[in-house]
């Protein structure tokens, strides 16, 4: 694939120089991971830092972010292709979020193609002409913000002294030096488990801004906390992004993941039915409210998450189901102090708009809504037995399923897919396999049981499968849970 236009000489150089800059701290971080995950394995819980207790209770903020993204109140998130880039910023959404991390399946093609996109679309040249519809922006459009790839992932076609390149460093590098002088500034940072973490961003943040002479500030980054354990530092991951931050976001399906990922192995912490983990119950209510406190003391934008269902055109019944869930989800977010939300479809954008627009009115967020009758406690947040539901056949069946679809699309290139009418990314998959492996760990289901329902579910869909029933099967029924299933499926990408 010809790549010149992209990967000019001028960025083999730009990103080289970031690698050899911060790839070796990036690894540092990689094994404290590794150090801290095993000390939860041996017994350990997450808990509030207690060497960092001066910037919880200092009197601190964030430096001000622009007029454009003051108002935030429907953000769209989805894949960098090219209809989906141009939908999404003529949706009536606030923000786009284009995605080279969970949404995205980082084929070289799409990875590539998507900074062509993105460029474009800054520049108001994209379209697309097919027989059936011509695509262009319209006059007005959303505030594009790009999502890089997670530290934990590498980008395999672009090496550096022999080593493949953060695939982070290659998604953000390569798109800020293209286009820093065509607003390319807003981003949303994923995966963080520590502040650490975000402080390595934040001098990545520094060294390209005075490399390509922009003055410091200029980028602003909305952090996701979709881990257990960044639920415990968001004060410090703002402390630390202070100048950059355009606030944090309920990273919903992630942070579910993670809570099995991290402390899975415990008994206390089984869940239910995916379906029955809803953001209602204790531990899901008790991170969201503290990440709107935490945000607000701050000045900064606390963002709501993703509401899976999806529209549907052709069924009324299904389409009417999913916008009273989606209501009911946004609803709650912008009573609980959230000032904007994400959807995965134009046709939701309305439906969202309305349950905030009834809480702020003409006001472009509730940042002054401090939230000062919240107090979340350790407890609180770890009180995951306390979630209501059950462990059935139907639910194993399901995520058997899901996984199994969704991993099938993520080899042949999509990232981001409608199964069930729920849109289904890499953060829902990885659920799907987690719950298997807690539930096996744990004696809730059957190997047998299991092994039968791939088998099923495989006979079932037909040709084509076998693959991400191979891969499905290592990273839900191993003996240790495998980190990211992004990462073997990587391997076995084209």
């Amino acid at each position: 694939m010809e790549t010149s236009d992209v990967v000019t000489s001028e960025a083999v150089e730009f990103l080289t120089d970031l690698q050899r800059e911060f790839g070796p701290r990036r690894v540092e971080l990689l094994a404290r991971r590794q150090e801290r995950a095993g000390r939860l394995r041996a017994g350990e819980l997450p808990d509030f830092l207690p060497d960092t207790g001066e910037v919880r209770a200092g009197d601190w903020g964030i430096a001000p972010f622009p007029d454009e993204i003051a108002d935030r109140r429907v953000e769209i998130t989805g894949p960098c292709d090219r209809k989906m880039v141009i939908n999404a910023l003529n949706s009536g959404a606030r923000v786009f979020m284009a995605d080279f991390e969970d949404a995205n399946s980082p084929t070289w093609q799409n990875c590539i193609q998507g900074q062509r996109n993105l460029t474009d679309a800054l520049e108001r040249t994209i379209e697309l002409v097919t027989p059936e519809k011509e695509y262009r922006l319209a006059d007005e459009v959303a505030v594009l913000f790009v999502r890089p790839r997670g530290w934990h992932l590498a980008e395999r076609h672009f090496r550096v002294d022999g080593e493949p390149i953060a695939g982070g460093l290659f998604d953000f590098g390569l798109y800020f030096l293209r286009n820093h002088g065509r607003n390319g500034r807003y981003f949303y940072l994923p995966k963080l488990e520590s502040h650490v973490e975000a402080r390595l961003w934040n001098d990545v943040f520094r060294w390209a801004q005075d490399r390509l002479g922009v003055p410091r500030g200029t980028i602003k980054a909305t952090v996701l906390i979709e881990t257990i354990l960044a639920a415990f530092e968001m004060d410090e991951i703002l402390f630390e992004l202070r100048d950059h931050s355009a606030g944090l976001n309920a990273g919903r399906w992630d942070y579910i993941f993670s809570v099995i990922k991290k402390l899975g192995h415990r008994p206390e912490f089984v869940l239910p039915d995916r379906a029955d983990v809803t953001m209602a119950v204790p531990f899901m209510r008790a991170y969201c409210e503290l990440l709107v406190k935490t945000c607000h003391r701050r000045g900064a934008h606390a963002m709501g998450g993703m509401a899976a269902f999806i529209p549907s055109r052709r069924d009324p019944e299904v389409n009417a189901l999913a916008l009273a869930r989606v209501r009911e989800d946004k609803e709650r977010e912008a009573g609980q102090g959230f000032d904007g939300t994400w959807v995965a479809h134009p046709d939701l954008v309305a439906v969202a708009q309305e349950a905030f627009d009834a809480v702020l009115g003409d006001r472009p967020n509730q940042i002054e809504r401090q939230r000062d009758d919240v107090s979340t406690t350790t407890a609180q947040l770890l009180d995951v037995g306390a979630t209501p539901g059950e462990v059935t056949d139907d639910g194993v069946r399901n995520n058997v399923s899901v996984g199994i679809q969704y991993l099938a699309a993520w080899l042949q290139g999509s990232g981001a897919v409608a199964i069930f009418n729920l849109m289904e990314d890499a953060a829902t998959a990885e659920i799907a396999r987690s719950q298997i492996w807690q539930w096996l760990h744990h004696g809730r289901v059957e190997p047998g049981d299991v092994r039968r329902m791939i088998a099923d579910e495989t006979e079932r869909l037909g040709p084509g499968y076998e693959d991400a029933r191979s891969l499905f099967e290592q990273v839900a029924t191993s003996d240790e849970l495998v980190e990211f299933l992004t990462l073997p499926a990587y391997e076995r990408l084209n």
